[in-house]
């Protein structure tokens, strides 16, 4: 059994956590729009090579592999608060149900 103050805890625990949660999503959709530009960025150091060079030395470039790692985390952050989300709003539809059931039995 879920608790009343169980579900009270999860809805603050929503509450408490929708401003970091936005923050990792928005983070993680500018992290991978903004990869396109840094290619974009390194592909333009060699200009006069082929195209295929310049993408090969985009790609390779230490700024876009660790631009990559930072975009993991943020990928793994989002990810997180999404589930934990979820897991809260979870507890609280279970929580709802078992009301609804002990009031029915009443």
């Amino acid at each position: 059994m879920i608790s009343d103050e169980e579900a009270e805890k999860a809805a603050d625990y929503i509450r408490d956590n929708a401003t970091r949660a936005a923050e990792a999503h928005a983070t993680r959709i500018y992290l991978t729009e903004y990869r396109k530009s840094m290619k974009a960025i390194l592909m333009a150091d060699k200009l006069l090579d082929a195209l295929g060079a310049q993408e090969r030395y985009a790609y390779s470039h230490q700024k876009y592999l660790k631009h990559l790692d930072a975009l993991r985390e943020a990928i793994a952050e989002d990810k997180k608060m999404e589930w934990m989300m979820k897991a809260a709003e979870t507890k609280i539809d279970v929580w709802r149900s078992q009301s609804a059931n002990s009031r029915g039995k009443i």
